[in-house]
């Protein structure tokens, strides 16, 4: 009966997908932090405290698994970020990289080969193609092709509904949150009828 308890354990565990995806460049800065599981900003800090902490310092001939605790982390290198996501112990490590590197043809796609510089400008873009991929840590969309078309549809939206001389970006950052919009250097402003001064 314990026996079955574990692995009915384990199948939750890898059920529930990702707990976090972090992008973080050579030099230790995140450039991009979605947390799909609630934890605490406390929590959140040690994370990627641990995340430059293990990964940075790391050969690249060196194995893409890393074991802490109750989760591991599984992370790619790609030119000079690093991609990396936060899973459960029982989740399969190879699977996370394809979806990493899922993520990362979709954003080649969207960015016509994605560097640095896209993700710091153009964070909103970068959470909207997660966000249609993933869903609270579970691949949702596979196809890129998918993914992009809804993004530019989406944004042919937002350039329908602003009027002339209006700020696009201004409309995308209703979907952002505070901290979000702080690191997209924007002034939030209050949601909601009484909080249209931005």
């Amino acid at each position: 009966m314990t026996k079955t308890k574990q692995e009915s354990a384990k199948l939750r565990a890898a059920a529930c997908g990702w707990h976090f995806i972090v992008l973080m460049s050579r030099q230790g800065k995140i450039r991009l932090a979605e947390f799909f599981s609630s934890y605490s900003e406390a929590e959140k800090k040690r994370i990627l405290r641990d995340i430059a902490a293990e990964i940075l310092p790391r050969q690249p001939k060196m194995c893409n698994i890393i074991e802490k605790g109750d989760y591991k982390f599984v992370y790619r290198r790609y030119a000079s970020l690093y991609f990396a996501v936060g899973i459960p112990a029982g989740l399969n490590e190879l699977i996370v990289l394809e979806q990493i590197h899922l993520f990362v043809e979709a954003l080649d796609g969207y960015f016509n080969s994605v560097c640095e510089l896209d993700l710091v400008f153009s964070l909103h873009k970068s959470l909207m193609i997660l966000f249609e991929m993933f869903i609270g840590g579970m691949l949702c969309e596979s196809n890129k092709r998918e993914v992009l078309k809804a993004i530019t549809e989406a944004e042919e939206l937002v350039e329908e509904l602003t009027k002339p001389g209006e700020d696009t970006a201004s409309q995308l950052d209703d979907g952002l949150s505070y901290q979000e919009q702080f690191q997209l250097g924007r002034k939030p402003g209050r949601r909601g009828p009484t909080g249209a001064s931005r």
